[in-house]
């Protein structure tokens, strides 16, 4: 339903919203009024869509997605997406069973809209949850260029180590994600056990082990790590120095 025109507040600097749902008219209601507020939004008609979006320009800052979606349902879009990043989800959907709300809350969503909704109230629940998790500016890069010696990919779950492509995990990649996303801030060992393992009781050894591997990977010299950085009994954290800026597309690995 529409409601009042609002005055345009931009954001600090041009955030990415990619909007999926397959009714064309509602995609651009929401992205009319996310440009309002000074979003950049980029659009798909289904998740296979959105997917193929994703591998050619890398990961938003903030998706919101339908649920009942012709051939992939936006639970198995956000399934696929999580495996390698932590996402901010918000559903806006016709899918009101309080089983389905539970499911997209506990397990993928940071919020859930139903249809039908106010557009303003949407807005102001992206701001929310944008505010939230801070400023990840380089966040739709397809290549997160460190510095001279490292190179992340997400959607392919790749690192370019001085120039030499490595594969990552699936838990690696959302790690730095995590990481990279926090640059400069400590984050605590049972915040990333619940982003890593959502639905799992993992303990911390588990995650030395994935932090080890990681290193043995990206770092020049493991035992002194310039990148994943352990805080004695607080967590990990990525140097605020190393935050890159918005990189070029032209870098993307192949």
């Amino acid at each position: 339903m529409l409601d009042t025109v609002e005055t345009p507040k931009k954001p600090s600097h041009e955030q990415r919203i990619l909007v999926v749902d397959d009714d064309p008219a509602l995609r651009r209601l929401v992205g009319d009024r996310l440009e309002h507020a000074g979003y950049r939004v980029l659009s798909a008609g289904s998740a296979p869509e959105a997917l193929a979006l994703l591998d050619e320009a890398g990961l938003p800052h903030l998706a919101i997605v339908d649920i009942m979606m012709p051939g992939m349902t936006g639970f198995d879009f956000c399934r696929i997406v999580q495996n390698y990043s932590d996402l901010p989800i918000i559903f806006l959907t016709a899918v009101d069973q309080e089983e389905t709300v539970i499911q997209g809350l506990e397990q993928y969503a940071e919020d859930y809209v139903t249809k039908p909704f106010s557009p303003r109230e949407l807005v102001a629940r992206v701001r929310r949850v944008l505010r939230r998790i801070g400023d990840f500016a380089y966040a739709s890069d397809r290549l997160l260029r460190i510095d001279a010696d490292l190179a992340i990919d997400f959607v392919h779950q790749q690192a370019l180590v001085n120039e030499k492509l490595i594969s990552l995990t699936p838990i690696e990649t959302k790690l730095l994600y995590i990481l990279t996303r926090n640059a400069g801030r400590t984050i605590n060992t049972d915040f990333l056990l619940r982003r890593l393992w959502p639905l799992e009781d993992v303990y911390e050894d588990t995650l030395r082990v994935h932090i080890h591997r990681l290193r043995q990977k990206i770092e020049v010299n493991p035992a002194k790590p310039r990148y994943v950085v352990a805080k004695r009994g607080l967590g990990y954290f990525f140097p605020s120095q190393l935050k890159p800026a918005v990189n070029d597309q032209s870098d993307a690995v192949d």
